[in-house]
């Protein structure tokens, strides 16, 4: 199961209801934040998660709506004694940026490990989960993010019992591991059925429709996505920003065949996405104008 949070859902400034760019998921104890605009921590404490778990942060780019509530997040996680790892994933010029920043965070009791991004695409496998960059179209370097986490086959437990295998080497296998018994070697695939549908989220914002985005939020269960403007007349500011409408996010999310779709970083000038819902779902009809601390969990397919 993948709890995930959207904690901020506007763009470019605050409004008294709708804080900045902020996204975070959680998954077997740890948690992953994507962007830390302005008023991250306030949506956290109004939600009621902590930020205690918070070992990884990506960021989608540089501009200040993206990244300006890190110090006192960092501050924050530092006066709570934290002395684990956090690692951070960026484009290139992660560490230049994060300690700009730092100049009014400057003494923390943990490490950060900074991981740059220097391709157009780039696959890391931490916590349990399977993180994937992927390049997308603004007017700086930008990246997008899914989240997949894989499940295995079923345990065949009469097969076990037909190989004579002890009950200790079940969970060993169950876990993707070899045994070896009395001089013979049996492998996870000998027990295990095929492999299950596991579950993917994609979150991109800050972009022109690419070819990049409907390959990567392919089938995806959740698909979050900027949907910057609503109204018609601000089609070419979108395209000459390179941000995107929300027309085009349906359509990708339609192009992309994704379960469901959740529209981020409004200009404040949109106060009201949900006024221009009507024409997006005539797109694609599984559309939400996500607003502040939208929450669900996803859930394997037979535990739904």
């Amino acid at each position: 199961m993948l709890d995930v949070c959207l904690l901020g859902t506007g763009g470019m400034m605050p409004l008294p209801r709708r804080w900045l760019t902020s996204f975070l998921a959680r998954y077997n104890g740890s948690s992953i934040l994507i962007d830390c605009g302005e008023g991250t921590q306030i949506a956290l404490k109004e939600k009621g998660w902590s930020f205690k778990p918070i070992d990884v942060i990506c960021f989608t780019h540089y501009h200040g709506d993206h990244i300006s509530g890190l110090p006192g997040l960092l501050l924050t996680m530092g006066n709570a004694d934290r002395t684990q790892k956090l690692t951070m994933f960026g484009p290139v010029g992660l560490k230049r940026v994060v300690d700009s920043l730092r100049v009014i965070a400057p003494e923390l009791p943990f490490p950060i490990e900074y991981v740059e991004i220097t391709k157009p695409e780039e696959t890391f496998l931490i916590n349990g989960y399977r993180l994937k960059a992927f390049r997308v179209n603004h007017n700086v370097i930008c990246y997008g993010y899914t989240i997949e986490i894989d499940r295995a086959g079923r345990f065949d437990a009469e097969k076990a019992q037909a190989l004579g295998l002890p009950l200790r080497s079940w969970g060993v296998l169950q876990k993707g591991e070899s045994v070896e018994i009395e001089g013979k070697i049996y492998t996870p695939d000998m027990v295990m059925g095929a492999p299950r549908k596991g579950l993917k989220l994609t979150y991109c914002t800050d972009t022109r429709p690419t070819s990049s985005i409907r390959e990567h939020a392919q089938g995806s269960d959740l698909f979050i996505c900027e949907g910057m403007y609503g109204e018609e007349e601000k089609d070419e500011k979108a395209k000459n920003y390179k941000h995107m409408t929300m027309l085009e996010a349906a359509k990708l999310a339609k192009a992309s065949e994704v379960k469901e779709l959740w529209l981020t970083h409004y200009s404040p000038s949109l106060v009201k996405p949900e006024e221009y819902m009507d024409v997006v779902r005539e797109v694609f009809p599984n559309a939400i104008a996500a607003k502040d601390r939208r929450t669900t969990e996803l859930k394997f397919e037979d535990t739904e």
